[in-house]
């Protein structure tokens, strides 16, 4: 074995679940809260020490994106009204990301979705936050 990859079995299992492909939902769940405090750290110094880091990571959680989240396109508006009727949902079953009001502007297009509202939908339907952006 070489030295390089000596180095690397020394340290491969305290880091092994961070560079890891998530291959269940706490997997996963674990990788977006690590990418969310990278997020706030980084933010947007691409030369940050932690900035390839992010990339990693965001990387691994895609690949579990792609094989495990489906993924709805078009207008978020429309995906989300079709998850609403896929679940048989109201527009009052959606308070946790605002009254019947919010909901229904956001719906007709006179409002768009923020950040908490795409990411608590995104967990509520288990999609990607992209169907929602």
């Amino acid at each position: 074995m070489n030295t390089q990859l000596k180095k690397i079995a020394k340290v491969w299992p305290d880091i092994r679940p961070v560079f890891s492909v998530p291959h269940n939902e706490d997997d996963y769940n674990r990788l977006t809260e690590l990418l969310d405090g990278l997020i706030d750290e980084v933010g947007n110094t691409e030369n940050h020490p932690l900035s390839s880091l992010m990339e990693t990571i965001g990387s691994l959680i895609e690949t579990y994106e792609s094989r495990h989240i489906n993924e709805i396109q078009g207008e978020p508006r429309n995906a989300l009204a079709a998850l609403m009727g896929e679940h048989g949902l109201k527009q009052s079953d959606l308070s946790d990301i605002g009254s019947q009001g919010v909901v229904s502007e956001i719906l007709s297009g006179k409002r768009h979705l923020n950040l908490r509202q795409v990411k608590r939908l995104s967990e509520r339907f288990n999609v990607s936050p992209a169907v929602f952006v």
